[in-house]
């Protein structure tokens, strides 16, 4: 008779292979009850020999609550973007391309389909997933192997035993659209903001620091990329194929072929069978099938030269508008949005629309009644692109653009240049107050990762928090909800707390003033250097700042003359917030990078990316964001991206380390 460890052993092996058949090969042999009933058993001798743990154990994929933070971890192969294309002249031209690279020498095109969701990167080791990282960058991602553990398609153990000791697996993670629609309904009853897609709501919820909630939700993955270095397969397909007998859920209708005709072919199939599918597709990807071949033909400073993505068409359906509705933005932007008859359109229904703004719908000339044409933006956000006046009928009535805010009330502005009516009452309306809060938190401003939306939701509508200052008087007590969210209610004051340290340009893009974005509050906060100087600017002074015009010049008047808001700032000043720029004592100045302009790049160790910054400026050097033949060198840290590497490189610009630049300026 078998002993409790043994049984262990059989029940993982066992649970893994009835896994396999549900969810890879869509053939389970046993039913629901059954498993139920194994998983229990495997679950409570597990509890009972806590020695024979297993991170890979099936129990594992319903996902713990205990994730603290997503750790970052680089690629060993960069993850590249394809280039795209829209037409079948170009997908020609790329098939000519790659005979003109390859000499004319045969070759193969894998077909593949584009699933529409967010990149993951699969290491195995000794046949067990070890890690899971998503694209990030394309050099760094965020480690979520305890979220990928639940999503069933990916397997923990592989089938089999010919796989490689160590190798990659890439492809998306994707939410199907009945799990979608499903998701929304669920938040729409609940009054919560709805996921605007699929490949959105597969991202938020892959990136939830709660497994639990990722499993819940029942992510699905398809893998199209195998990787190793002993891999001693040249095919692409056949790679594949060899991945599918391991475990893996392959892409469908993957094909490999010799002709254009034959690309063609699988283009317009795909392009009409695709709505029958149960996830997300936006394309094609054609790449050439010999790894030799591709290896041979290289890259741009962008993207592989053996492979391209054809993107669909946006599909285009005829519906009715019903009515018009008007949503309040953070910043006070009113927005129209169509409520129209619920049409099907890419795979899901579609309900509403975007109006934009009063000269979108006057450029329609749209009336209640009419039936509009409607199409997905790249497949994802819906949007009205004509109307059929054939079906127009006397005494349907033109849509008139509000005139007071639907949430307070307020009277509406539009300011001169602007296409958007907006609400002044930005310390009053519920939108605006929720909205600028949000924006507050938000990863580019003082990146307090563990609140959202919802969270800020909640705290406002219990009166915790009415502005953005308001955050910093919570306590443990306040969201502790009666002590039982202890170890949460700390992240999130922690947060707050670390969030006094996030440098004066960050805090002035997060305190929301209208227009100022993250480029124009880093400009003025180098130009002022702190929050007194800024308030105290004229308009004409604010002109003087590169990229500064009109529009922006008079919002940060407008801002600093509202007394409510320098309350607000002195508020936020006395709670530790940093209102200047740090001085950088005996700094360097002078101009011997006078006329340079210099691409920094990567991370650092003696000084910080905006310290480097403010020392070009000083030494009388401009700092750009891309490199071009015009670049005088790159400061290159650690973990230079490879493409700015690569683009360095092909067009000879010289990149300089990080000591190499500091005795440079000495």
């Amino acid at each position: 008779m078998a002993t409790e460890q043994e049984r262990i052993i059989e029940l993982r092996k066992e649970l893994h292979q009835h896994n396999y058949n549900y969810y890879v090969l869509n053939a389970p042999q046993i039913d629901d009850f059954t498993f139920d009933a194994l998983l229990h058993e495997l679950q409570s001798l597990e509890n009972a020999h806590p020695e024979m743990y297993d991170a890979n154990s099936p129990t594992q994929r319903v996902g713990s609550d205990l994730q603290e933070s997503f750790e970052q971890v680089a690629h060993v192969y960069p993850m590249l973007s394809l280039s795209n294309t829209y037409n079948k002249q170009e997908v020609a031209d790329f098939y000519n391309t790659v005979s003109k690279l390859l000499n004319g020498e045969e070759f193969e095109i894998c077909c593949e389909l584009k699933y529409d969701g967010l990149s993951i990167s699969l290491r195995y080791e000794d046949g067990k997933l070890v890690r899971a990282v998503t694209r990030g960058d394309g050099t760094r991602g965020d480690d979520v192997t305890a979220n990928v553990k639940t999503i069933k398609t990916i397997p923990l153990v592989l089938q089999g035993n010919d796989y490689p000791v160590v190798f990659e697996m890439r492809g998306e993670v994707l939410m199907p659209w009945k799990v979608f629609d499903k998701l929304n309904e669920e938040r729409r009853q609940q009054e919560e903001p709805l996921f605007a897609n699929p490949r959105n709501a597969a991202s938020g919820t892959l990136k939830s620091l709660n497994p639990a909630l990722v499993a819940k939700r029942s992510l699905d993955a398809y893998l199209y990329y195998l990787l190793g270095e002993d891999i001693n397969i040249d095919g692409h397909f056949e790679r594949l194929e060899a991945a599918k007998r391991w475990g893996f859920k392959i892409g469908e209708g993957m094909r490999k072929v010799s002709s254009l005709e034959d690309i063609y072919a699988f283009i317009d199939y795909w392009d009409v069978e695709r709505k029958n599918l149960p996830v997300a597709t936006d394309g094609i990807v054609l790449k050439v099938n010999s790894l030799k071949q591709q290896q041979s033909m290289g890259f741009t400073a962008k993207n592989p030269r053996w492979a391209i993505a054809y993107k669909f068409k946006a599909e285009r359906e005829l519906t009715k508008l019903e009515s018009v509705s008007y949503q309040v933005g953070r910043t006070g932007t009113v927005t129209p949005v169509a409520n129209m008859e619920p049409v099907l359109l890419a795979g899901t229904v579609v309900k509403r629309a975007t109006l934009n703004n009063e000269d979108f719908i006057k450029s329609f000339d749209l009336h209640i009644g009419d039936y509009v044409y409607v199409e997905k933006g790249g497949e994802i956000i819906p949007k009205i692109v004509g109307v059929e006046l054939s079906k127009r009928t006397a005494g349907m009535q033109p849509i008139e653009f509000i005139k007071t805010c639907p949430e307070c009330g307020t009277q509406l502005v539009r300011y001169e240049g602007q296409a958007a009516y907006y609400c002044p009452n930005d310390m009053g309306c519920p939108p605006q107050i929720k909205g600028k809060i949000e924006h507050f938190i938000a990863r580019k401003a003082m990146n307090i990762d563990s609140l959202g939306p919802e969270t800020i939701d909640s705290y406002y509508n219990k009166g915790l928090i009415k502005d953005v200052a308001d955050l910093y008087c919570l306590t443990i007590d306040d969201i502790n909800e009666g002590g039982a969210h202890q170890k949460s209610a700390k992240k999130v004051i922690d947060a707050i707390e670390k969030s006094k340290q996030v440098p004066f340009d960050r805090v002035l893009f997060a305190l929301g003033i209208r227009f100022v974005g993250e480029t124009s509050a880093r400009l003025l906060a180098r130009k002022f250097n702190d929050i007194n100087s800024l308030r105290n600017a004229t308009a004409a002074q604010l002109l003087e700042v590169e990229g500064v015009g009109d529009i922006i010049a008079a919002s940060v008047v407008s801002f600093f003359a509202d007394e409510k808001n320098i309350a607000l700032i002195e508020r936020l000043e006395s709670y530790g917030l940093q209102m200047a720029m740090p001085v950088i004592e005996e700094g360097p100045k002078g101009n011997v990078l006078e006329g340079k302009t210099i691409v920094i790049s990567g991370v650092f160790t003696h000084h910080s990316r905006d310290e480097y910054k403010a020392m070009i400026e000083q030494l009388g050097g401009k700092n750009t964001g891309s490199i071009s033949a015009k670049t005088s060198f790159v400061l290159a840290g650690d973990n230079m991206g490879p493409s700015k590497l690569q683009k360095a490189e092909s067009l000879g610009v010289k990149i300089l380390s990080e000591d190499e630049f500091l005795e440079m300026i000495k």
